[in-house]
C-alpha cells in the first residue's frame, strides 16, 4: 500500500481575497476530515484583487494557524491538475444556496470526468450563507463595518485598503 492510500488528502481551492469567517467555517470542518487539507489560492493574472497571492497566503496561514493539517499554497491553472500533481483525490467545495449547486455540480462532474477526482460539497453554516468576499470588500471599500465577516486581522488589512480606496475617491 502507498503512502498517499494511507493519507486522506483534500483541496480547498478558492480566491480568498480576503479569506472570510465562512471560508474558515469551511476549512475548519474540512480540516477535522482529512489528515492533510491544502488551502489552494488561485492566481488569476486577469483578475483584479483587493489583495496580492502573498498577501491571501498570509491571511490564511495567521488565520489557519489552529489547524496542524492545513497547508497553503499557491496555484495556477486547473484544480484537478494540481490534483494530479500532489495526489489530492478530493475538492471540498461550501455551497451556500441552490445557485452555488448548480455551477459547481457541473465543475464537479468535470473534474471526475477529466481527472477522477471527486467533490465533497459541505453546506455553510447558516450563519454565512450570504457572506462572499465580494461584498466584504465592497462594504469595507466604503466604511462599512465588516467586523462579524472576517477574523480582526484580515479587517485590520481592509481598514487599510479602505484608506486608500477613499484617498483615491477623494482626488
Amino acid at each position: 500500500m502507498t503512502e498517499s492510500a494511507l493519507v486522506r488528502r483534500a483541496i480547498c481551492p478558492g480566491s480568498f481575497d480576503p479569506v472570510t469567517n465562512g471560508h474558515l467555517d469551511i476549512i475548519g470542518r474540512s480540516a477535522a476530515l482529512y489528515d492533510e487539507l491544502v488551502v489552494a489560492v488561485f492566481v488569476n493574472q486577469s483578475k483584479s484583487s483587493m489583495f496580492s497571492v502573498d498577501e491571501r497566503i498570509d491571511m490564511l496561514t495567521e488565520a489557519t494557524v489552529a489547524y496542524p493539517n492545513v497547508r497553503i499554497e499557491a496555484f495556477q491553472g486547473l484544480v484537478v491538475d494540481y490534483c494530479r500533481a500532489h495526489d489530492i483525490p478530493v475538492i471540498v467545495k461550501g455551497l451556500r444556496a441552490v445557485s452555488d449547486f448548480d455551477y459547481e455540480l457541473q465543475m464537479a462532474q468535470m473534474n471526475r470526468n477529466m481527472a477522477g477526482v471527486d467533490t465533497l460539497f459541505m453546506p455553510t453554516n447558516p450563519e454565512y450563507s450570504f457572506l462572499a468576499s465580494s461584498l466584504v470588500k465592497e462594504i469595507a471599500n466604503w466604511s462599512g463595518d465588516v467586523s462579524a465577516l472576517v477574523p480582526p486581522h484580515v479587517l485590520q488589512r481592509l481598514a487599510e485598503r479602505a484608506k486608500h480606496h477613499q484617498r483615491a475617491t477623494d482626488e
